[in-house]
């Protein structure tokens, strides 16, 4: 399998082209894959352009490229979000990357009533930039042509401003309709998960008046960092994405 590598400045090239990948991305390439000449190699803008190529030379941080195919994707629609409510340990970094490899184009970090973990003060730079750090990887894993976006860190009702256009799905044991049947439309598909301690009846009722579903994904009770990867899952499979 090709190497896979995000360059977010190239906004175009053509086959027969030269690309020099240098920074980060280049001196991974060289010194951490030990990339060759002659290997095949692809990189993409994490906005839809994905490109093969072909290892020229290498050096200490840089690897020089020779384009051999071009291709540029158009963004699917819906686009769905991934509402994550923060969460103690690692489980919602794992739900964050799980959903990146599945197909998710935002993610955004929630701070749900009951979340033990928080984020304030230099804490909420910081975990975004580690939410946007494990998203590229999980991207350049899944070689996607797009970067999903990582989103503000918001409080329930700063959400549900967020996303007043959007079909806000919230899944929660007392959904009493399955996940598989609810009805889709044109609307962008917002996955709202609760932390461990689930989400409080006052967070369902708000979700309620802003015309919400809520949903359950089956009698088995699954943990916050399975239950975002488990819907995104069955959403592709009504859309046909899978």
């Amino acid at each position: 399998m090709a190497h896979f590598y995000l360059l977010e400045t190239l906004e175009s090239t053509t086959v027969g082209s030269t690309i020099v990948l240098d920074g980060a991305e280049g001196r991974h390439a060289a010194t951490v894959s030990r990339v060759r000449a002659g290997e095949p190699f692809s990189l993409g803008n994490g906005r839809g352009l994905v490109v093969a190529a072909e290892v020229l030379s290498t050096s200490k941080d840089t690897v020089e490229l020779r384009v051999d195919s071009v291709e540029l994707m158009t963004p699917e629609t819906p686009q769905i979000y991934l509402v994550q409510a923060l969460a103690k340990t690692d489980r919602d970094e794992r739900a964050v990357e799980a959903a990146t490899e599945l197909g998710i184009d935002v993610v955004i970090p929630w701070a749900a009533d009951r979340s033990i973990s928080k984020w304030e003060g230099p804490k909420i730079d910081k975990g975004r930039s580690r939410w946007s750090a494990i998203v590229r990887e999980a991207t350049k894993q899944s070689i996607r042509a797009f970067l999903p976006r990582v989103g503000p860190h918001l409080k329930t009702a700063q959400l549900i401003s967020e996303l007043e256009d959007a079909h806000i799905i919230v899944l929660d044991p007392t959904g009493t309709v399955p996940l598989s049947r609810v009805e889709l439309d044109e609307r962008d598909i917002a996955l709202v998960v609760g932390p461990e301690g689930g989400i409080t009846e006052a967070e369902l009722a708000r979700f309620s008046e802003a015309g919400a579903s809520t949903v359950t994904l089956g009698s088995n009770i699954l943990r916050t960092s399975t239950a975002g990867p488990a819907a995104l899952a069955i959403i592709n499979a009504k859309l046909g994405r899978c």
